[in-house]
């Protein structure tokens, strides 16, 4: 809520609790206009105590009461052309929000100047309702409504006007308007209740049908200046939350699992994805766009995340019940066929225009940093190009990051670098020169193996189409200055925000645009814009395509000519530092990040175990991206800005699902136990166990022994287990000891990650160690010794006194 609505609220409220009386002057048609201010304003000052109920009879309020509630439905024209209707009329909604009935509910409307400055284009919906010096007639739209009721009304107001009172919109420019709505509660005096603010863009001022003379200067149509267009470069988001369920390792034959069905929804009739396909098909179709201009300066950014559960889903797939059990029961998908044909009208537009690739899962660059996992970063910032190519069939531009959250800290920098020479794509509001204050890091410079480039987008604009949609937001890259709570200003409303902010870069010429100084780009004009909604945009129905109306009349007009987006990616880096500087809040969930790369190196280590097999199609890298994958999700930024405690708690919910699927992946391998005691036949004798392994692909193991000093055990090195199967393993082993011994037998990865559970063997040897030897070596010396004894007495021919007895048969 604004301040001016909360003063307003506030104000009224205590008039009302203090003085019921209250008997303010209300302005309806034919009232002096210029007086309202002071009325309003000094309502309390007004006060007729006369028939005052008594303090009981009064309901209970408090400086929080709100009365009135007004919501924009629909501004017609949304932007202002030299053919458009000479006035503006807006259909709105007056709700009873409070605990009594309002009588004498009167609306005017009002305007200030054009907008002068970008940061204006917020702070002047901020403004106290007296600063909107141009004001309508007051009209009655209700002569009472009861708590909880409604009612929609019409106003107009000419935009200027030589016999009456106007809007004064006298030159193109964007105009912050004014809706204010009066209302005597009950028990109350009249007061200001409520107001309502939108941007009106105007790209023409129209004849004046209040001027006699129809050629007289006064009169005549009034187009804009375009001489110096702005180069537009538009991106065109195509991007959900994660909806893939977490945990599960790739597969050629089993179905993906999804956490909802929502997303079928999406790509349906009336879907948002749906529409934000449908406005870039109509908008750049051959009779809206015939000279290509719109297309041309458009770049479609996809997620690949986003293509990859599409292109699953036209295969069928499961819908879990509990999503942190995603292994757990599930129902049938209804969105296959859906997603076929929402897949297969984007290939076909993929080939007529730009596109290039979002980070996977739209990736917090910073947070990716922060982890400091190489194949992670490759996973986001190297792949997504890959995938995007490989499912639309196109050649995406590549060499471009587009910061999901629009800044750019010192991890995420050095994250950009170590993948290759690219350039950041940031709010302008992010960058500052480098002799400024405030900074928190540098990109690019001398002092690194390969510069980082730096674009940027317009963070106005930006912030604007963040508030458009079912989930308004404010980035954090927008200064606190010109942030305020959306919750008040209806879907209307916000839309027209967004439009001004379009319109606004065309319609104001720029002295020296930031975008010029920090990211020179290959084109005729030294005026260049970036439009980025956010990379996950929740506007729907016909907001895509006001959007996109606007823009290309923009360009129709000659107020912006296309730039395209690979010019951006073309540009060499400028050689000079360009330092960052964090503006919204920055604060990191270190332990998410901890457990996302201790996660990550056991993904890498599974991966190094993992056999690869010329004859499966189930490759290890196969296997173990969509693991690798769920991590990036978990650092995703898609919802951060308009819920962060809710995106927090999936992003860990997702970590506890992945590294349980981890942990069952690794338990898969293990070492069978013998059950009961083993055997030796000899001190010498070797162990038999055997090893298991319940994944599809093979995989490389060895054997961990814990074993007592009286075992000496051989290693066997690595061993091959064949997919989902086993093989018994022959551990050489050598026992100086006869009595039951225990020994521990497990599995781990090349690089000594357990696998499974440890098993115990009790292992008994047939060996007596050192008393064995001497008794055998005795018996052999007696031995000897009556072999000798015996061929004596027959070499001397005497009989052996042992055969004495002995008779012969």
């Amino acid at each position: 809520m604004r301040l001016s609505k909360v003063t307003a609220a506030a104000l009224t409220a205590l008039v009302l609790a203090v003085t019921p009386g209250v008997a303010a002057a209300q302005e309806f048609p034919g009232d002096d206009p210029t007086n309202d201010r002071s009325a309003t304003e000094n309502a309390d000052a007004s006060t007729d105590f006369t028939d005052q109920p008594e303090d009981s009879a009064l309901p209970d309020t408090t400086t929080e009461t709100r009365f009135l509630r007004l919501a924009v439905d629909n501004v017609a024209p949304g932007t202002v052309t030299t053919t458009s209707d000479p006035f503006v009329t807006v259909r709105a909604t007056v709700t009873n929000v409070g605990d009594r009935r309002v009588d004498d509910i009167g609306v005017r409307m009002q305007s200030t100047d054009a907008v002068e400055r970008p940061e204006e284009l917020r702070t002047s919906l901020s403004l106290d309702q007296q600063e909107f010096a141009n004001v309508g007639e007051f009209q009655t739209v209700a002569t009472s409504l009861e708590r909880g009721a409604s009612t929609q009304f019409v106003i107009s107001m000419p935009l200027r006007n030589v016999q009456g009172p106007s809007l004064g919109i006298e030159r193109p420019g964007v105009y912050p308007l004014l809706l204010n709505v009066n209302g005597t509660p009950e028990y109350g005096g009249t007061a200001r209740l409520d107001d309502a603010r939108f941007l009106l863009p105007v790209t023409g001022v129209p004849r004046n049908p209040t001027v006699v003379d129809a050629m007289a200067p006064e009169a005549v149509p009034i187009p804009p200046n375009t001489s110096t267009p702005v180069a537009t470069t538009i991106m065109w988001p195509f991007a959900d939350k994660p909806r893939l369920a977490a945990g599960i390792p790739g597969s050629i034959d089993e179905r993906v699992r999804l956490i909802d069905d929502d997303l079928a929804g999406e790509m349906s009739e009336g879907g948002r994805l749906d529409e934000l396909l449908k406005a870039a098909e109509s908008a750049t179709a051959e009779d809206l766009d015939p000279q290509k201009r719109l297309a041309e300066s458009m770049c479609l950014a996809v997620d690949p995340d986003l293509l990859v559960t599409v292109s699953n889903m036209t295969r069928g797939y499961l819908i879990v019940d509990d999503p942190a059990d995603p292994t757990g029961p599930a129902r049938e998908g209804n969105g296959a066929d859906g997603a076929s044909a929402w897949l297969g009208r984007l290939e076909k537009l993929a080939g007529t225009m730009c596109v290039t690739a979002l980070p996977f899962a739209q990736v917090d660059l910073d947070t990716l940093g922060n982890v400091g996992d190489a194949s992670l970063a490759s996973a986001a910032l190297e792949s997504p190009a890959d995938i995007v190519d490989t499912i639309l069939g196109v050649t995406s531009v590549r060499g471009v990051v587009w910061s999901a959250t629009g800044q750019l800290g010192e991890a995420g920098s050095a994250t950009l670098r170590s993948v290759g020479p690219s350039t950041a794509m940031v709010a302008d509001t992010s960058v500052a020169p480098a002799a400024s204050g405030d900074v928190t890091s540098v990109v690019g410079g001398s002092d690194v193996d390969s510069d980082l480039n730096t674009t940027v987008f317009d963070a106005a604009a930006a912030t604007a189409l963040a508030g458009v949609g079912d989930a308004p937001a404010t980035p954090a890259f927008t200064p606190e200055d010109q942030q305020y709570d959306l919750a008040d200003d209806s879907r209307t409303a916000r839309l027209q925000d967004a439009l001004g902010a379009l319109a606004y870069p065309a319609l104001v010429p720029s002295t020296g645009s930031p975008q010029s100084s920090s990211n020179p780009q290959s084109s005729s004009t030294s005026r260049a814009l970036t439009i980025a909604p956010p990379q996950y945009w929740t506007a729907e129905g016909d907001e895509p395509a006001a959007v996109l109306s606007t823009l290309s009349s923009l360009l129709r007009t000659g107020l912006a000519t296309p730039r395209p987006f690979a010019e951006i990616a073309a540009a060499s880096p400028t050689g000079l530092p360009v330092e960052t500087r964090t503006v919204g809040p920055t604060g990191r969930d270190v332990q998410l990040e901890d457990r996302v790369r201790a996660q990550s190196k056991r993904i890498d280590s599974l991966r190094a175990t993992l056999v690869e097999d010329p004859q499966s199609v189930l490759t290890p890298r196969l296997y173990t991206a969509p693991l690798r994958e769920d991590l990036l999700r978990s650092l995703g930024t898609a919802q951060r800005s308009a819920n962060p405690a809710e995106a927090t708690n999936t992003a860990r919910t997702r970590m506890d699902s992945s590294e349980r699927g981890l942990n069952s992946i690794f338990q898969s391998i293990t070492v069978l136990a013998p059950g009961g005691i083993y055997t030796l036949a000899s001190e010498e004798s070797p162990l038999l166990l055997v090893a298991r392994n319940d994944l599809p692909v093979g995989v490389n193991v060895r054997l961990k022994v814990d074993a007592p000093s009286e075992m000496t055990i051989d290693d066997v090195g690595a061993t091959a287990l064949p997919a989902r199967g086993s093989r018994t393993i022959t551990v050489p082993t050598q026992v100086d000891d006869s009595r039951n011994l225990s020994v521990d037998f497990s599995l781990t990865t090349l690089d000594g990650q357990q696998l499974g559970e440890a098993t115990a063997v009790s292992v008994r040897s047939n060996a007596y160690g050192q008393a064995l030897a001497i008794i055998t070596a005795c018996a052999g010396v007696l031995l000897l010794l009556l072999a000798g004894r015996r061929l004596w007495h027959r070499f001397k021919g005497e009989p052996d006194p042992a055969d004495e007895e002995y008779e012969r048969p």
